[in-house]
């Protein structure tokens, strides 16, 4: 029986794993780690909640040993669009943080480490279609820049001190619970909430922008499966490519308007479009299938519907 650390578990991805991860390990076996008070119900009824600052390697130290941990999962990060208005904080939070989750795991001997990685490891001189698992990885944004040398420093640790520290490189993840945190591919979630309130949505990238892309379903399914994963059979360890769907703003405006036939899609292009330009179009994800069992179970359509549905609820009962 594993004792699990979730850092950053008020995430957009955290929040949604605590809950997953309790109700296979137990409540009382899974600690929602937060720096920022924890509001949501669900977390704090289903199980133990602590302040965690990832950035303070003691604070880590005495929350895994006042619950007796003996895994950590690394959520706390700096996403793309707020890592490029403050580059600093996010090699702090992702890098540094990261290192010292790491140090605390080597030191009182913890059995599993897991840090996301993300397509932001990519970079506009990677081939951008299907990309490769062994590909170059020179990113342009410094979150990108803090997953390449997260996913480097992980390896470190496995071959260095033998320990079990995994990852993957995430897409786009879109939700229907957690609001967008900061990231590059947040349109992906905004466009439905906007699609359901205004019929209409203003998108700060450009139509024919393709990027890799994942609901969540198959997020927690693909981060716990990894987790759970028999370690002797992983030939990578931190660096996971991972593939569910890839589509346009145009494409996914088309998959709403197959139930909103009325909605309606403008363009006013930010600073995220260079982001963007940076990364795949779509992943070649073949190690991980090969060496865990990875199969997504959505494609765009089937996660539209689902979007549309739940949020549909939600706007009913007045929920946003």
């Amino acid at each position: 029986m594993k004792k699990i650390l979730i850092i950053g578990a008020a995430g957009q991805i955290g929040s949604e794993l605590t809950l997953e991860l309790r109700e296979i390990y137990g409540g009382e076996n899974v600690i929602a780690g937060e720096i920022k008070e924890i509001t949501s119900e669900k977390l704090l009824n289903s199980g133990p909640v602590a302040k965690v600052d990832i950035t303070d390697i003691n604070n880590i130290a005495d929350v895994v040993k006042k619950y007796n941990v003996d895994a950590i999962i690394s959520m706390a990060a700096i996403l793309s669009a707020c890592g490029e208005q403050n580059p600093q904080l996010a090699w702090n939070v992702n890098m540094n943080g990261f290192i010292n989750v790491l140090e605390v795991a080597r030191e009182l001997k913890l059995k599993q480490v897991f840090n996301p990685s993300s397509i932001a490891a990519f970079g506009p001189s990677t081939p951008r279609n299907n990309t490769p698992q062994e590909t170059v990885l020179k990113p342009t944004s410094m979150y990108g820049v803090t997953k390449v040398a997260g996913e480097l420093i992980a390896d470190y640790y496995v071959f260095k001190y033998g320990m079990d520290v995994r990852g993957l490189r995430y897409p786009g993840i879109i939700s229907n619970e957690t609001l967008p945190g900061g990231g590059t591919t947040d349109y992906a979630v905004a466009i439905y909430y906007e699609a359901i309130k205004n019929k209409k949505y203003t998108c700060f990238l450009k139509e024919d922008t393709m990027l890799p892309m994942m609901y969540m379903p198959d997020c927690l399914k693909a981060t716990i499966d990894l987790f759970q994963a028999d370690y002797s059979k992983l030939k990578h360890h931190s660096d996971f490519n991972l593939a569910a769907m890839s589509f346009t703003p145009a494409i996914l405006a088309e998959s709403i308007k197959k139930h909103i036939p009325e909605f309606t899609i403008d363009y006013k292009i930010d600073f995220r479009q260079a982001i963007a330009d940076s990364w795949p179009r779509s992943i070649d994800d073949s190690a991980a299938r090969e060496e865990w069992g990875w199969k997504p179970s959505y494609d765009l359509d089937a996660m539209t519907a689902d979007m549309l549905k739940v949020l549909g609820e939600k706007h009913k009962k007045g929920l946003f």
